[in-house]
């Protein structure tokens, strides 16, 4: 089997899928699917990209499959310091900007911070220092005993929301980083987790002690769903809104 051949079967193991459920995705046969798996077919460059698409790898996997099939990656990965990038950073600091007085964050694929409004001092409040130097982890800032941990009056369950985020990244992409992550971050906590409750509303909230109260905040993630470009795809624009009157009100601040 080669390197093509055993990763084309490992990702189809991890996605569950059949080698039929594989070919009919990719518009060809379970034989063919069989063939390039043992190494006895050499897949053109299209039926790479198309078996990648039909696995729904992320961009970064599929350039890897295409050079383990001996071809050159597809995607290109541009450095966020690049002038090319400089248009999506200015419009997703746009988006940051016209989100305030709500936190907002830009991060990478494990959680390291990228760019933030200046409302996310509600969050940083009481962080220590060291924890703030770059680059900043924000997953590490959330659960760590000298980050946000003393304040998030629901600890057990923004804990598993947070613990959610790594495993989810590495069951989709395996890296070693998201399994220390997920090693660092558990470690930090004070025991086992006491079991969800049966009923947590619509969306787990983030319950924060701050100088304005207890505030509730509920999070959305937005994604660059037609990226082509690796590093753009990687990146999470994450949204934090008033899960209640008195939070969006403690937040708009006097009249």
């Amino acid at each position: 089997m080669n390197d093509f051949g055993a990763a084309l079967r490992e990702w189809r193991g991890r996605r569950r899928l059949s080698q039929l459920e594989l070919a009919l995705r990719a518009g060809t046969t379970q034989r063919h699917v069989s063939f390039m798996e043992n190494g006895r077919s050499t897949p053109g460059r299209g039926m790479v990209v198309r078996v990648a698409e039909s696995l729904q790898l992320p961009l970064r996997e599929r350039n890897a499959l295409l050079l383990a099939a001996g071809y050159a990656p597809s995607y290109p990965e541009t450095r966020l310091d690049d002038p090319a990038v400089k248009p999506v950073l200015d419009g997703l600091r746009r988006l940051l900007d016209g989100h305030r007085p709500y936190p907002a964050v830009v991060v990478d694929r494990f959680g390291d911070l990228v760019a933030a409004n200046d409302a996310l001092d509600l969050l940083t409040e009481g962080v220590a220092p060291e924890l703030l130097e770059p680059p900043v982890n924000v997953l590490r800032m959330a659960l760590h005993p000298r980050g946000m941990a003393p304040r998030i009056v629901n600890f057990d369950d923004w804990a598993r929301h947070v613990l959610e985020r790594p495993r989810q990244a590495n069951a989709r992409a395996p890296h070693e980083r998201h399994e220390a992550m997920l090693a660092e971050l558990a470690g930090y906590l004070p025991g086992p987790l006491a079991p969800a409750p049966d009923h947590l509303g619509f969306a787990v909230p983030l319950r924060l002690r701050t100088p304005l109260g207890e505030l509730r905040l509920i999070t959305a993630i937005t994604t660059f769903a037609t990226a082509v470009d690796v590093t753009i795809s990687e990146l999470r624009l994450e949204t934090f809104l008033p899960a209640d009157q008195a939070t969006a009100e403690a937040l708009a601040g006097p009249q």
